[in-house]
C-alpha cells in the first residue's frame, strides 16, 4: 500500500499518511535505514504543523536534531531517549491541536520500547499521526497527479 500525501493547511508541505505495519517492515528490511528516515520525516511533518499553526514550542522546529538526537546521540544513550519522549509528546500534540482521535498511550509505547518492539511503537506512533493528518486535512487526500497516456 501506497503513502497518501495530504496538505499541512497553512503551508506548502505535505504530510503522508502511511500504512502502520509497512513502517515497521520496512525497518526491519532495511535494518533500520527505513525507520531513521521515517523519524526524520514524522519530525519534518509535525515542525511544519507547528510553523503554520504557531505551535512551534509543542511540535519542534529542528527534525535535524531530532534525528541527530536517535543516531549519533544514542552512542551516549541518554539524547536519544530524550528524543524519543519528545517525538511522542509532539505525536500526542499533534493530535490535541487537530482533533486527530484519541491520544496515544504514552506507557504502552514505553513499554514496547523496553522490551525491544520499537518497530511496533513505530507502527502506533503512525497509527496516531495518521489521525492528526486526516483530522487537520478534513480526512480528504490530497489528488493524486494524473497519469500519462499510454501511447
Amino acid at each position: 500500500m501506497a503513502a497518501v500525501e495530504v496538505p499541512i493547511q497553512g503551508t506548502n508541505s505535505t504530510a503522508k499518511i502511511r500504512t502502520p505495519w509497512v513502517v515497521a517492515v520496512l525497518s526491519i528490511v532495511t535494518l533500520g535505514i527505513y525507520g531513521v528516515v521515517w523519524y526524520y520525516k514524522i519530525n519534518r511533518e509535525m515542525a511544519d504543523l507547528g510553523r503554520a499553526t504557531g505551535n512551534t514550542e509543542e511540535l519542534g522546529t529542528s527534525p535535524g536534531t531530532s534525528l541527530l538526537a536517535v543516531t549519533l546521540g544514542a552512542l551516549i544513550i541518554v539524547p536519544a531517549i530524550i528524543s524519543l519522549v519528545h517525538t511522542h509528546k509532539r505525536i500526542v500534540a499533534a493530535q490535541r491541536i487537530t482533533g486527530g482521535g484519541e491520544p496515544l498511550n504514552g506507557w504502552l509505547v514505553l513499554i514496547m520500547f523496553l522490551v525491544g518492539l520499537s518497530i511496533v511503537a513505530y507502527a502506533y506512533w503512525q497509527t496516531g499521526l495518521n489521525k492528526t493528518w486526516e483530522a487537520q486535512s478534513g480526512g480528504a487526500p490530497a489528488p493524486a497527479a494524473a497519469a500519462a497516456p499510454a501511447s
